[in-house]
């Protein structure tokens, strides 16, 4: 007579397990996390585009270079935060519900946005101009902290596995929508008003016009219901991995359990999200200033071409969903880390030619090996944790990291070109970061077209559902 051999197994998956999503839910959701996403950094963004300027009117000095690292200096401020606002925002949403937090984030930088459109300049109130500035600035960065990490767990837990990178391209469309609707408008205000108007008081109508904006993103994230992995979550009848059940009953919301149970991934996502944070706002926010401030472009020039590269990768960052959807997130995320890696000296080198073709070209190289990180890692990132504490272990990693080194790359690379005279530091600094990327990159689990860890599987279609339970059914022995 054998002994039987005992082995914790899962229980085969019954039709009550999986999630068959609503399409237009889908959308609905989609929808309303990448358009409160777009006026995130709408908010965001105005502030980088007009660095030149609120270095003018809050930081007066005889020394532009010191006017323009004052400005940025207050830009990184935010970044400081930005890990204490993931820390309360994460594991609230973990305990309360994606879409509640997403509201109250949305809230809070629509409030810290057009109160900087309010506040006086330095010539009206002196020394106090600068520190409400950053004031405001601590609260757009303490509410960005509980951006990311939730929109990306919202699209993620709503989407079909099989079309989580799709869905997710969304996102950053958002962001850069964000951006180039940041940008259009300084460019169109600057060209309206010119220089020393928006000096005067131009600078502010950006700001202002964040309060609607940020209205009707509230607005369209309350009218949502929160996620069907989220929801599956507190029903307590999902059959999950043993893992994934050990987090759920310990560490649920608890910020020091997730340091200690998910700090493998923790650094991972530190590491990953470090490198395509610098490239991001090294391309997306430093840019429009190294080419007015180096190579002596108008603000507004650069601004335009920078808007024509956002456009272009708009129009092609759901195709690198779909892509990475198909191929899996790795090739693409690995594209991108080496398209840093080998093309940003190319790319500045065409930069610094000066003319029209040639900067274009250069933004485009950059441009296009960002696309392949930005369509991908909306998707990548939920995936690296468990549902119970998704949102919580993201919005600590990718804020730590973000603050780190996102906030401080036009800081760092316009001191390092301050340092060493060489025009040339951004793509040295990009390349280093990239460097980090690959690495990160092959060290990264494979997530596409597999269940979220801690929830079980979301599919399309009835038929999808019933072909899965088929296929997992236990085999008849004779």
């Amino acid at each position: 007579m054998f002994r039987a051999i005992r082995r914790r197994r899962n229980p085969p998956l019954r039709r009550s397990d999986i999630t068959v999503t609503d399409e237009r839910a889908v959308k609905r959701a989609v929808k309303a996390a990448s358009l409160g996403n777009a006026m995130e950094w709408f908010d965001f963004g105005i502030y980088a585009y007009l660095a030149g300027t609120i270095g003018r009117v809050f930081f007066p000095s005889g020394n532009e270079t010191v006017q323009l690292l004052s400005s940025f200096a207050t830009f990184a401020v935010a970044f400081l935060v930005r890990p204490l606002g993931g820390m309360v925002f994460g594991p609230m949403g973990d305990k309360i519900g994606r879409k509640k937090v997403l509201a109250l984030t949305m809230i809070l930088m629509a409030i810290g946005t057009a109160a900087i459109g309010m506040l006086p300049s330095y010539a009206a109130v002196g020394f106090w101009a600068p520190l409400l500035l950053i004031l405001f600035r601590l609260l757009q960065g303490f509410s960005t902290g509980g951006e990311y990490g939730g929109a990306s767990t919202f699209i993620a837990e709503y989407a079909p596995d099989r079309r989580r990178g799709y869905f997710g391209s969304f996102l950053e469309l958002g962001t850069l929508a964000g951006y180039t609707g940041a940008a259009a408008l300084v460019v169109a205000l600057t060209a309206w008003l010119g220089s020393d108007t928006m000096d005067a008081w131009g600078w502010r109508i950006p700001f202002l016009v964040a309060g609607p904006l940020g209205i009707v993103g509230i607005y369209l994230r309350l009218k949502l219901d929160d996620t069907p992995a989220y929801l599956k979550l507190g029903e307590g009848n999902v059959h999950v991995s043993d893992a994934a059940n050990h987090v759920e009953t310990t560490a649920r919301g608890d910020l020091a359990k997730i340091f200690r149970h998910q700090w493998r991934p923790l650094v991972l996502c530190i590491a990953l999200v470090g490198a395509y944070n610098i490239t991001d706002y090294m391309l997306l926010s430093y840019m429009p200033t190294y080419l007015s401030d180096e190579l002596h472009y108008k603000e507004s020039h650069g601004l335009l071409i920078l808007v024509a590269t956002m456009v272009v990768l708009m129009l092609i960052i759901n195709q690198v969903g779909k892509l990475n959807d198909r191929y899996g997130r790795k090739p693409l995320l690995m594209t991108g880390m080496l398209g840093f890696l080998i093309l940003s000296a190319p790319a500045f080198v065409l930069v610094q030619q000066g003319s029209l073709i040639a900067v274009s070209a250069g933004m485009l190289m950059l441009g296009l090996s960002l696309v392949c990180l930005l369509g991908t890692m909306s998707a990548a990132l939920p995936a690296m944790f468990p549902t119970p504490v998704r949102y919580g272990s993201l919005s600590v990693g990718y804020n730590l990291s973000a603050s780190l080194f996102g906030g401080t790359t036009p800081l760092v690379i316009t001191a390092l070109i301050g340092a060493t005279g060489s025009d040339m530091m951004p793509a040295y600094y990009a390349m280093a970061a990239a460097l980090v990327g690959v690495i990160s990159v092959a060290l990264m689990k494979e997530t596409a077209q597999q269940p979220l860890e801690g929830s079980p599987p979301s599919v399309q279609t009835e038929e999808e559902a019933a072909a899965l339970v088929q296929a997992q059914a236990p085999t008849p022995k004779f």
